[in-house]
């Protein structure tokens, strides 16, 4: 069916009518209705950056506040870690491809658990989580990268000193944390993020070992 401009009246006039507001009973003004999205809305940050909000658990302000900048630090070189194994799960090549592909890409996700537990952990403290990559970008130890591609003992090389970085805040921190009578995060960084980062670095530092793979001689 065709309308006076000869143009078909049917699919395209429904979706022209879909999208025409609702109006009044007279039809003079558009009505509101209660099932729109408020978007475009901005408000004040409700807490800043650095600063702790007091709660019950039993652990002094400036205790949670030492914790908490461990943790952001962590959190921040962790996430650069993640990055860093994303990157070389798409860019490796080469002989051993295959295994690295998969093995980068099982402890990247590994990390993003670590990430989650650290950032809620920075929460229940009253902190502020660092969140963003261009804050990130701002305080991490771990060295960037170039945006090419490196072969797979420089990727390897590279992931083991990312990992060195953390875990040396890690051990710190956790010490901090359990003289400070913080045994959350002590346990949290000592069971979880501690351990993960050790069991992965040696995973990658046997694929640097140099031996013979057909002849034992």
């Amino acid at each position: 069916m065709r309308d006076k401009s000869g143009r078909h009246a049917g699919a395209g006039a429904t979706r022209r009518q879909a999208v025409i507001p609702a109006t009044r009973g007279n039809g003079s003004r558009p009505a509101v209705s209660g099932a729109a999205p408020l978007t475009d809305q901005r408000g004040k940050e409700t807490q800043a950056f650095g600063t702790i909000v007091r709660l019950p658990i039993a652990l002094d302000g400036s205790v949670c506040a030492d914790s908490v900048k461990d943790l952001n630090q962590i959190l921040a070189d962790t996430m650069t870690l993640r990055d860093l194994y994303k990157k070389h799960h798409w860019q490796v090549a080469g002989e051993t491809f295959y295994q690295l592909h998969l093995l980068f890409d099982k402890h990247y996700e590994e990390q993003v658990k670590l990430i989650d537990d650290i950032a809620e952990r920075i929460q229940l403290l009253g902190g502020v989580s660092i969140a963003m990559a261009a804050d990130v970008a701002e305080i991490t130890r771990v060295p960037r990268p170039p945006r090419g591609r490196e072969a797979a003992p420089g990727q390897l090389s590279r992931l083991l000193e990312a990992h060195e970085i953390v875990i040396r805040e890690i051990r710190q921190a956790a010490r901090a944390a359990a003289d400070h009578g913080d045994d959350g995060t002590n346990d949290l960084l000592v069971s979880s993020v501690l351990r993960t980062n050790e069991l992965q670095v040696w995973f990658l530092a046997e694929h640097l070992v140099d031996v013979p793979v057909v002849r034992a001689d």
